[in-house]
């Protein structure tokens, strides 16, 4: 498992990965984007500020970096970094496939991407992945598995993955939408010769939407690794959209909102790697406050109020518009 790297590793931000979804391309559903990129937002002028992320998140301790297939030249930008730095070789690279990009490079696209879990486009996305990221890739994970997911019970693609998995490469899989525990345990109990298929699992998890925790708590106890996503639920966790209750705990432990929300996520036994979705630096620094906070009994309590219905909470998401 690539991530018993991370076991070795001393530094409190070990457990704190970076995701790329937000500068890979120039449109993507955060709040607070025009703010963060500003108009520029040509190839390049994101491929720096990638690059940018990326420095500042190695020299500050961090050692996962999450792209994927649909996020934009994500995988490119991150292909590039590493090429440029061969002596870079503690760190943990995951991607993902099962969304084709199709916005290309506009952030006023109708469609921004494409969902297929079938075998033909993990090939073809398989070959382009490879092409970019070759034998540093660590980890590959099928993106956004929902409950009618084929990927979930395609007997041809899990050997096709149990193949990659017998040559080195981790297989794993993220999660969206209100029924991520039924996906996470329908996932779990997908098994080639006898063997579970997957070694990871990547889901939304935060102070407003928790509904795959336990379904999440049951996959760390399987052995697997957790990731979570969306820690800052899209931003509004982040202080100009933060509820009270999360900015008032936020100003009791002097540090910012964002600290406080994935310090919430790393308190969890269960959590391996929680991702920093960053788009400027400082943002990054400030996420990377979150292991020095420590959180008490009644906050922790206070911040648990905030938990929505997951299914408002994802229809409130889908309404968020690209920037």
């Amino acid at each position: 498992m690539p991530f018993d790297r991370l076991a070795h590793a001393t530094t409190p931000t070990c457990h704190i990965g970076l995701g790329l979804a937000a500068v890979g391309r120039p449109g993507y559903i955060n709040l607070g984007r025009d703010r963060d990129l500003g108009e520029d937002r040509s190839v390049e002028t994101l491929r720096t500020r990638t690059h940018e992320l990326l420095d500042a998140a190695y020299a500050q301790g961090v050692r996962y970096f999450d792209a994927a297939r649909s996020y934009g030249r994500s995988e490119e930008f991150l292909a590039g970094w590493l090429d440029a730095r061969p002596d870079v070789d503690d760190v943990v690279v995951g991607s993902k496939w099962g969304y084709t990009y199709t916005a290309g490079w506009s952030a006023d696209a109708e469609r921004h991407e494409v969902k297929d879990h079938g075998r033909t486009t993990y090939e073809r996305q398989r070959a382009e992945t490879d092409a970019l990221l070759g034998s540093r890739l660590d980890l590959y994970q099928i993106h956004s598995v929902t409950p009618d997911s084929p990927a979930l019970t395609d007997k041809e693609l899990h050997a096709e993955l149990a193949r990659a998995a017998a040559e080195g490469l981790t297989v794993g899989f993220s999660t969206s939408g209100p029924a991520q525990s039924d996906a996470i345990r329908a996932a779990l109990a997908v098994t080639v010769d006898g063997e579970p298929l997957f070694r990871t699992v990547q889901s939304t998890y935060n102070v407003l939407e928790t509904s795959a925790g336990p379904a999440l708590a049951e996959a760390h106890d399987a052995g697997v690794t957790v990731i979570v996503k969306e820690g800052m639920a899209n931003g509004r966790l982040a202080a100009p959209h933060a509820p009270d209750t999360l900015r008032a705990v936020a100003e009791e432990a002097s540090l910012g909102c964002d600290a406080v929300a994935l310090a919430w996520i790393l308190r969890q036994p269960w959590t391996g790697v929680v991702l920093s979705g960053a788009a400027t630096v400082p943002q990054l620094v400030s996420n990377l406050h979150a292991p020095a906070v420590d959180l008490d009994v009644d906050q922790l309590t206070r911040l648990a109020t905030l938990a929505e219905d997951p299914h408002a909470y994802w229809e409130r998401r889908g309404r968020l518009p690209w920037h």
